[in-house]
Order: C-alpha cells, then sequence, then structure tokens
C-alpha cells in the first residue's frame, strides 16, 4: 500500500527500527525493492534522486507510485536531494509523500530560506519534508580532521534550523559519506546524541552503503530511523549484468532483467535485515496510516 513517509518514520521511531530507502532508476530497481519488502514483510521507501527524475520523468513517478499502490506491505515514495523548487513541485503534483529539500550546498541562511519555502509547500499539498545541515562529502580523503568536523551537523544549530523551517525529518552529517567509503567509516555518535536530544523528529542517515553492522545498530539505538541506500544496489546490478554479458552471446533481455532484480534484491534484503524492519508492515497498518496514505492517492 502507498504509505505516508512521516509515519513510516514515525512509527519506527517508537519501536527502534530504520526504513531502508532505496534510490531507484528504472523498473528492475522497484522490483526489486517491492519483493524484498514483500518477502521480508517489511516497510520501505522508493527514493527517486533528481537525475532519476530528469531522465524518466512522470513515467517514472507513475510506476513507484503505482508499484507503491498495489505492494502488500506499506511503501512512501521519495524525491531525494533536490536543490531545485520546480522538481520538488513536480514530485509534489505527483502525489509523492514526502521530499527531500536539499539547500545543504547553500550558505546557512540561503539554505534555511529555501527549506522553508519547500516545507510550506509540501505541507499545503499534505507531504513530508526531509532537509539537511551539515555537508556530506562524496570522500574523505584528502581532509583533515578539523575540515571534516566543520561540515558535521551542528547540534545548537540543528534545533534553530527546525524551529523555523517545520521540517519534518533532518538528515544530519556525522562522518559519513556519499558513495564509497575510501577508509574504515568513523561516525561521531556523541554529536548524534547531542542532535538527537536537542530536537523531537526523526533523523536520517545517508551514506549507509559500507557502514559496519554495528554502527547501524549504533545509530538506530541513538534515534536514526531511515537510512538512505544507492551504491551496493547500483553495484549489484551493474555487476551482475556485466558478469551475464561475458558469458552469453546473445542473452534474452528479460533474463537480463530478472538476474538484475535477483541481484539487487539481495542487497536490499540484507539491509532490511540491518534496519530491523523485518515482519514491521503490521505496525504501519493502522487507519491512520491510510489515511494519510489517502491523502496522498
Amino acid at each position: 500500500m502507498l504509505a505516508s513517509t512521516r509515519d513510516l518514520l514515525l512509527t519506527a521511531r517508537r519501536n527502534v527500527y530504520a526504513i531502508g530507502a532505496f534510490n531507484i532508476y528504472n523498473l528492475e530497481g522497484v522490483k526489486a525493492v517491492v519483493q524484498a519488502a514483500e518477502t521480508l514483510s517489511s516497510p520501505a521507501m522508493l527514493q527517486i534522486h533528481p537525475g532519476s527524475l530528469k531522465f524518466g520523468g512522470t513515467a517514472l513517478v507513475s510506476l513507484c507510485m503505482e508499484a507503491a499502490r498495489t505492494s502488500k506491505v506499506p511503501i512512501s515514495v521519495h524525491l531525494d536531494h533536490s536543490t531545485s523548487a520546480s522538481a520538488i513541485q513536480q514530485a509534489l503534483s505527483a502525489g509523492m509523500t514526502s521530499v527531500m529539500a536539499d539547500g545543504s550546498p547553500l550558505p546557512y541562511t540561503e539554505n534555511l530560506t529555501f527549506t522553508k519555502q519547500m516545507t510550506e509547500l509540501a505541507h499545503s499539498k499534505g507531504a513530508a519534508v526531509e532537509a539537511e545541515i551539515g555537508r556530506i562529502s562524496g570522500s574523505e580523503d584528502g581532509m583533515t580532521v578539523e575540515e571534516k568536523e566543520a561540515l558535521m551537523t551542528d547540534p545548537d544549530q540543528a534545533v534553530e534550523f527546525v524551529a523555523a523551517t517545520k521540517v519534518d525529518f533532518l538528515a544530519v552529517t556525522i562522518g559519513n559519506v556519499h558513495g564509497e567509503y575510501k577508509s574504515k567509516p568513523r561516525l561521531d555518535f556523541p554529536r548524534l546524541v547531542r542532535i538527537r536530544k536537542n530536537i523531537d523528529i526523526p533523523l536520517v542517515l545517508h551514506g549507509a552503503s559500507g557502514l559496519p553492522p554495528e554502527m547501524i545498530s549504533k545509530s538506530i539505538e541513538l534515534g536514526v530511523c531511515k537510512f538512505n541506500v544507492n551504491t551496493e544496489v547500483r553495484q549489484a546490478y551493474v555487476q551482475n549484468l556485466k558478469k551475464d554479458l561475458s558469458t552469453s552471446k546473445s542473452p534474452d533481455l528479460v533474463d537480463l532483467m530478472q538476474n538484475a532484480i535477483s541481484a539487487m534484491q539481495e542487497v536490499i534484503s540484507e539491509k532490511i535485515q540491518l534496519f530491523g524492519s523485518v515482519g514491521k508492515a503490521h505496525l504501519h497498518e493502522s487507519p491512520y496510516a491510510s489515511m494519510l496514505a489517502g491523502q496522498r492517492m
């Protein structure tokens, strides 16, 4: 069923697990997420990156929305990392249950203004907003400790930001990075504790690909209830295609797609188990959840 992202995260937070938010690019990705979630009776999120939205347009959004509506488990559809007001408007008009208004590349005051405007727009349409302060890098290489700390979320600033913008979820930067970790991950858990103590909305951690299980568990224990996953799923897709194309001179296209789905589903299933949401789908099947989802149909 099409679920409210707000309900997914609030329920996960109350019950101390996290929702897996998986970036998708095509039909194979959608099927991999839905099949993994249904098999494990877990809620999940289909995330569309701005690049995917630009490429796939309303057809890709419609695919995700229909897959969520017909799923046997609660699934929400979310626009990830958007810096564009027009893309956010497009996503909301298409019925997405949440968007990420990403002003983190901007100076703090401009980030605050952009996020506040997008939050007012989303709330007027019954959708929720994720925002980010701090700056997640794509690589740790060449950064001093001081430089890295300067990019992290300031706990005191987080209080001001959330109060001013009225966002629903906050993506925090505590040493997590996008893409592959080039060295052993080091997360600033004391910083996460301070953030959690200071604000009362669900917290999100990007860059979950490559984080060891113990860091995932500790993050959930300290209040993270949404993890973004992209790199490992994308790698499974590409690597499986390479293998199939190298071993067959004239592969059947449907077989190629099905094998890619299976490869991605295996990774997604592992993440869902790490996030602790296996068997939790029933917790979201309430009249309140149905009402919120119905507002987005």
